[in-house]
């Protein structure tokens, strides 16, 4: 009698910690969100990014009761932002939003990294994808991607071609293209797609490999080429534009795309319930034809399937930039 009286008492002073430490845990996610979340954005304002979360923001902002708040903290291929997403209380109140090249090609870019993204973050959802185009000045002689290529080989290392900035989803969307096509172009790095489109539009460069947004108006009035584009589908903005991969390059796949993360040790719950609210906005129609009439495709995803995409494209985009030998300070 005594062992079960000693073992009931026991229990009885257990079961407070208990409670105490399930108190705990719901006051951190059953009331989430009790104030505003910021979103650390990896690019300057004015971009794609800073767009689409003010597409998505007037709904998430009703459900979750609290507004979303952007932090644009740009620099070092985005490195700046996400370290201080890494660094971050791990409460659902600091998220990141970061681009293809911070996820998945930096840590093969740098020869060191401030953070592990394996480690330091757990992923939320994909977001937006942004395909990218390979346009020319009308005076290339060139219509078709074919064309291009054979131009290129005729006269190795005297074409031109502009790109989005060193270690951009752009750059390696030309050095993927050059790699496959087996030419040399004369790279020409620019600080961002406009002014890529823009010297392409001039005649300073012959080609460009520049995002839909800045490149589509000029396409419309027939002031620039437009040979293909760098996703698996078509564009519906450019239905009569081949992509690279029927083109001619089989498989050729480079898009540029932005995912949402939040600190490693975030709880589960947050975690599902940022999903779950995010992708419900992404799949609302009049959000998705904002983004497209924008350049940008909506691609809400899993948990299970953002992780697992990140982890692919690290592997593709290693190899790619060990094969151009593509080195940043």
């Amino acid at each position: 009698m005594n062992i079960l009286f000693r073992r009931f008492a026991v229990g009885l002073l257990i079961l407070p910690l208990g409670f105490g430490m399930c108190a705990r845990v719901f006051a951190q996610t059953g009331d989430y969100p009790s104030k505003p979340i910021r979103i650390v954005v990896t690019f300057p304002p004015g971009g794609s990014t800073d767009t689409m979360v003010r597409m998505l923001s007037p709904r998430l902002n009703e459900k979750f009761g609290q507004p979303l708040v952007l932090d644009n903290r740009p620099g070092a291929g985005g490195n700046i932002g996400l370290t201080a997403v890494a660094k971050s209380p791990p409460d659902g109140y600091v998220l990141g939003i970061g681009a293809a090249g911070a996820l998945t090609a930096n840590p093969s870019l740098y020869p060191q990294m401030p953070f592990d993204v394996a480690k330091d973050f757990v992923p939320i959802t994909m977001l937006a994808s942004i395909p990218f185009v390979l346009v020319g000045h009308p005076s290339v002689p060139a219509d078709t991607l074919q064309q291009v290529v054979a131009l290129a080989k005729s006269q190795p290392g005297k074409i031109s071609i502009g790109h989005g900035g060193n270690g951009t989803a752009m750059h390696l969307s030309t050095a993927l293209f050059i790699q496959m096509a087996d030419v040399k172009l004369i790279e020409v790095p620019y600080r961002g797609s406009g002014p890529a489109a823009m010297d392409a539009l001039s005649g300073q460069i012959q080609l460009s490999m520049t995002d839909l947004a800045a490149a589509l108006p000029h396409i419309k009035a027939g002031k620039l080429k437009a040979f293909a584009v760098t996703s698996l589908k078509r564009l519906s903005n450019l239905p009569d534009v081949p992509t690279l991969s029927e083109a001619g390059l089989a498989g050729y796949d480079s898009t540029g795309w932005f995912g949402l993360v939040a600190p490693a040790g975030t709880p589960q719950s947050i975690v599902q319930r940022l999903n779950a609210e995010f992708t419900a906005a992404l799949n609302d129609e009049g959000i998705k034809n904002q983004m497209r009439q924008s350049g940008m495709e909506p691609t809400p995803s899993s948990i299970e399937n953002f992780e697992a995409y990140i982890r692919s494209e690290s592997q593709k985009w290693a190899k790619v930039i060990r094969q151009a030998n593509i080195k940043l300070n």
